[in-house]
């Protein structure tokens, strides 16, 4: 069953439980009242008897013993409170009610109305000879093809008891068609809503359709182009999720396009290498035949095509990672970061490393940032590697810039030096891959920041990356002056 139609079903379930609880409440108080106004009437009707009674026994002489004291069949007593039983104007006369007496032995007398008497019940029995002035019992019996409600009133003292009963046929009748148009409204209600809900679910399932359908495509050839650019409108839960789910593709096109771009890169650089190693090995056969120079040279190419070799290697299993690579963010000193890679570099090369840092601390992953620096100050150290002054590390509100003195770079590098495998002319001739700046690009981008490259005043070059201002913490110490050697 689909969501759509789910949607539907529980609205109309709702609905149909709203509508038939109200309903039944509602029929349940008409019902309550119309019989309570019937009730009413009776006990009207008995007051008005037990009156008429008394009155009369005060004007007649004591019956003989064994007779009833002062009956009148033919004595009317009306209803003083008409109910829902009388007609409506011009429609057919009300029926009388059904007035009897009991006597203290049980025996029926009837006083008037159209039933020649009235079922004495056990309970009517004993009110008439034991019950207290004015105890009553209500019931509801069927006689002559109609249906009553009677009251029995013990009169009390051992002298019997009145009954007053009236037709409610007319009473359930309507109460009946109350119980119709109740069901029918709740039927209405429970197929309105059902159609309602139909509709809204219509359009709360639309875009999680869409997204079912790009989810399944995905699993189905893992390629998605053209979902990411759609707009996504709403901002409700279901509008939040399309845009994640919009934005998550986009970075998963750009992820995949990135991964072969990669692959095709590296396919490339690792071709150069690999070419020439098995041009080296190819002489090997013969390296009987070789002077010993040419082998000396031979066994050098060998191992200098190597070290480059494993150091690509290398290079490329970390730009493969650091994009997946979860690092926990913390609060990060550039400075420290950037003294810890000066040091590394010190070790390596033997060159000094200036760090000049006005204390800024970040919010960010700390050996993503220290690569990001050491990369740069190794790429420093090897375009000015016969330089004697101190590479300079200038650290200001999040921004990191390395100062070289070596040979500089040209408008047209300043553009392409942050892409992968890209080598400018004068670096042919060093070692290196072309991967180091693209990483620190990466880690740029993982920081909300940007890299730059540019000329030096007076000489060299000047490359950096920043980062997000919002991730700027309350500097910890004002600027410092450092060099950094072992």
């Amino acid at each position: 069953m689909s969501l759509r139609s789910r949607f539907a079903l529980a609205f109309a379930a709702v609905g149909a439980v709203v509508a038939v609880t109200v309903g039944a409440l509602s029929y349940l108080a008409a019902s309550d009242s119309v019989f309570a106004e019937v009730d009413r009437t009776l006990r009207s009707t008995t007051v008005a008897l037990t009156r008429g009674m008394e009155k009369r026994q005060e004007e007649t002489p004591a019956a003989p013993a064994g007779q009833s004291p002062g009956r009148d069949p033919d004595t009317r007593t009306p209803a003083p409170f008409p109910g829902l039983d009388l007609p409506a104007p011009g429609g057919e006369a009300a029926p009388q009610p059904v007035l009897q007496a009991v006597g203290r032995d049980g025996t029926p007398i009837r006083l008037s109305g159209p039933l020649a008497k009235l079922p004495v019940s056990d309970a009517a029995r004993a009110l008439a000879a034991s019950g207290e002035a004015g105890q009553s019992d209500t019931t509801e019996i069927d006689a002559g093809g109609h249906s009553y409600r009677l009251l029995t009133t013990a009169l009390g003292e051992s002298r019997g008891a009145l009954q007053v009963a009236v037709q409610v046929d007319q009473t359930r009748q309507v109460l009946a068609g109350m119980a119709r148009q109740i069901a029918a409204v709740s039927l209405a209600v429970m197929l309105v809503a059902a159609a309602a809900g139909r509709l809204l679910a219509g359009r709360v399932t639309r875009r999680l359709a869409r997204l079912a359908e790009v989810a399944e495509e995905v699993s189905t050839d893992g390629r998605v182009t053209h979902y990411a650019t759609e707009p996504v409108d709403g901002r409700d839960e279901v509008g939040r999720l399309s845009a994640s789910f919009s934005t998550m593709l986009g970075r998963m096109v750009a992820a995949r396009e990135a991964q072969e771009r990669l692959v095709h890169d590296a396919a490339h650089e690792l071709r150069t290498p690999l070419t020439s190693l098995l041009a080296n090995a190819t002489v090997l056969h013969r390296v009987g035949e070789l002077s010993p120079d040419s082998r000396d040279r031979l066994l050098d190419d060998v191992r200098h095509e190597t070290r480059e070799l494993g150091h690509l290697v290398d290079e490329l299993v970390e730009l493969a990672l650091a994009g997946g690579r979860e690092e926990t963010e913390e609060s990060v000193d550039l400075a420290e970061v950037a003294r810890r890679a000066a040091r590394r570099v010190y070790r390596r090369s033997g060159r000094l490393v200036h760090v000049d840092a006005d204390g800024s601390v970040v919010r960010g992953r700390p050996q993503g940032l220290e690569r990001a620096v050491g990369n740069l100050l190794e790429n420093a150290a090897k375009f000015d590697a016969d330089g004697d002054e101190p590479i300079e590390v200038r650290i200001r509100r999040g921004a990191v810039t390395v100062h070289d003195r070596g040979p500089g770079i040209t408008a047209d590098d300043t553009r392409r030096v942050f892409d992968r495998f890209y080598r400018a002319d004068s670096a042919r001739g060093l070692p290196g891959s072309g991967l180091g700046l693209a990483i620190v690009h990466d880690v740029a981008e993982a920081h909300g920041g940007s890299v730059s490259a540019g000329a030096r005043p007076g000489g060299g070059a000047s490359v950096g990356f920043t980062v997000s201002r919002s991730r700027l913490l309350p500097a910890s110490r004002p600027p410092t002056d450092a060099v950094a050697a072992d």
